[in-house]
């Protein structure tokens, strides 16, 4: 059965977009308070918890009072959607030769999404540049490397795809998941999955469908939204280390990062991306509580950040 004529994108505006995303992260919020800490193994540059939110009240996120029925709403209609049919449309279509594809810079892609969503934000009255910026900022208090602070500037640029060919709310943001194998009862609102037409197939409906044990994470098809787009945007277009790409691709993989589902068609480079997503995610989640950011002292600054890391200048979206 489909999502009926109220569902969540019926509403295609590029705020209706934010207030779903935000009311998706404040639940997202909501379980990681409820959630033991993660333990973080001592290597490197993940080898410390962040310190940038350790004194802050995490229950001072403003929370919508219907946020959990809006969600369920969102989700039930992602959950009816993302296909295996669909995720390889969505690919070929990104993937076409006839497909234009705007050259911007990633400022003037950090300005472009601000015309998407303006005002919006329920936790901050800051723009979609000041956000980001937060984000890269705070990375930089806890002293993290560039690569990581270029990370953090970036990581919500999918959000362009809004422009490019997006269906709606649903394939664009919210928590990620493999298609092409059982729904894990890990995935939130997993009991939303009954009506999604793979449900029972009888490949894409087994513990491994159309995958096999230890294949790695590189090789499984992640539903199709803002993260899995970026990451195919700047992986061959930038000088990103493979920690940066998989805090892209994998930092709405909740079912994964958090919940510990799929760990067996995990290869063993992907156990080091884990500890990366980890270590990314407080900044995603938690830096919009953060002090307004002065963009134009600021800018210089991250500029030269990103020059280091995409040495092409435009990149194609």
């Amino acid at each position: 059965m489909a999502p009926s004529a109220t569902s969540v994108e019926a509403d295609r505006s590029g705020v209706a977009l934010e207030t779903a995303s935000d009311a998706i992260d404040s639940v997202n919020i909501l379980k990681a308070q409820a959630a033991a800490k993660v333990k973080q193994s001592a290597e490197e540059v993940f080898s410390e918890s962040s310190k940038f939110d350790a004194e802050k009240d995490k229950n001072g996120f403003r929370q919508y009072d219907d946020a959990c029925d809006r969600v369920k709403s969102f989700y039930r209609e992602q959950h009816i959607k993302q296909t295996v049919a669909y995720n390889l449309a969505a690919r070929m279509r990104f993937n076409s030769a006839s497909r234009t594809r705007e050259r911007m810079t990633i400022w003037e892609a950090m300005e472009k999404l601000n015309t998407l969503i303006d005002d919006s934000d329920p936790d901050t009255e800051l723009n979609q540049i000041q956000h980001l910026l937060q984000t890269a900022e705070a990375m930089r208090r806890d002293g993290k490397p560039r690569w990581m602070q270029v990370t953090g500037l970036i990581h919500d640029l999918g959000k362009l795809m809004f422009f490019y060919g997006a269906e709606g709310q649903w394939d664009v943001v919210g928590d990620t998941f493999p298609v092409g194998c059982k729904f894990d009862k890990r995935i939130i609102y997993s009991d939303t999955f009954e009506e999604n037409p793979d449900y029972n197939h009888p490949v894409y409906g087994t513990e491994f469908g159309i995958y096999q044990p230890g294949c790695g994470l590189d090789n499984v098809m992640l539903s199709w939204g803002h993260d899995e787009y970026l990451y195919h945007v700047v992986k061959d277009q930038s000088r990103l280390p493979a920690e940066a790409l998989a805090m892209i691709r994998y930092h709405s993989f909740y079912p994964w990062h958090r919940e510990g589902a799929y760990r067996e068609l995990m290869a063993e480079k992907d156990y080091a991306m884990l500890k990366a997503v980890q270590a990314f995610n407080p900044y995603d989640l938690y830096s919009k509580s953060d002090a307004a950011p002065s963009v134009e002292e600021l800018k210089p600054y991250y500029m030269d950040l990103i020059d280091e890391w995409f040495p092409k200048k435009q990149i194609q979206w």
